[in-house]
């Protein structure tokens, strides 16, 4: 199995671009994955979003800006109640989530959505129905292109970089995902603490009983990450659950192995 790396998000690069793949093993080899072997690569990110969901969750989900669909097949697999939307822009990669789909045997409870997650026409085109998920999670690309230094590969680039400058675009981003939450239903999202500002002034007038988790890599480490959760059209208020830590010594910690594996949902 390969080392994971943090982000999983939804990239942009032409259809055109045919990269050398690999296949890489999740979940203790319950997941196998086909993805692009340069450039942006799924890993630990895609797994906790995935942990972060209710363990008794049943019902449609969608991983908006899905990739190759590891987040969303991930939480599949943890999950044998729920069917899967696999919502991607990129042609090559949606195409790589079909074949993922496919190899998982997972074809039965999932499918792909190409389209873009900011236009609400594309959803429409491409059969998505507003307000139809009871849960929707997302991964979204983390960088300001006015704040962040650009890699120079075009499809991690757009992984991990918002088409468009400002907090506007994280903003955009959550509206629209919200926008195919049912009532009563959950989002979560994982991005960095630096984007929490945003993220809770965007879910606030939309949803309620948000709760907040900081993942950190190490304990002596700030938090790299954070996990939101919001329930649409709730009233109930903020609060922060116990932080979650990855590595302790030259590992995972225990709670970590368990969640790679996808043995232990997070609780939260």
């Amino acid at each position: 199995m390969r080392v994971l790396a943090w982000n999983c998000a939804m990239a942009k690069a032409p259809a055109s671009v045919s990269p050398p793949l690999v296949t890489d093993a999740f979940l203790g080899g319950r997941l196998l994955l086909r993805q692009p072997a340069q450039g942006h690569r799924c890993g630990t990110d895609a797994v906790l979003l995935a942990a972060a969901a209710p363990a008794d969750f049943s019902g449609l989900a969608i991983d908006a800006g899905a990739g190759v669909g590891a987040a969303g097949l991930a939480l599949a697999i943890a999950r044998p109640g729920l069917r899967i939307g696999l919502l991607e822009n990129d042609s090559l990669l949606a195409g790589l989530a079909r074949e993922n789909l496919l190899q998982n045997r997972l074809t039965d409870r999932g499918y792909v959505a190409e389209a873009d997650l900011l236009s609400p026409a594309s959803r429409r085109a491409a059969g998505l129905i507003g307000e139809s998920a009871g849960l929707v999670i997302s991964n979204p690309p983390f960088l300001d292109p006015a704040r962040a230094r650009l890699s120079p590969d075009l499809r991690k680039r757009r992984a991990h970089v918002m088409p468009v400058a400002g907090p506007a675009a994280l903003a955009a981003w959550i509206a629209a995902a919200l926008a195919l939450v049912a009532p009563g239903g959950l989002f979560i999202l994982i991005h960095r603490p630096d984007a929490l500002p945003v993220i809770l002034e965007t879910l606030a007038p939309r949803a309620g009983g948000i709760t907040v988790l900081p993942v950190y890599s190490r304990p002596e480490q700030s938090a790299g990450r954070i996990l939101v959760r919001g329930k649409k059209g709730s009233r109930a208020p903020l609060s922060i659950a116990p932080p979650l830590v990855l590595h302790d010594g030259n590992g995972f910690t225990p709670a970590a192995e368990a969640i790679h594996r996808g043995a232990l949902p997070i609780d939260w």
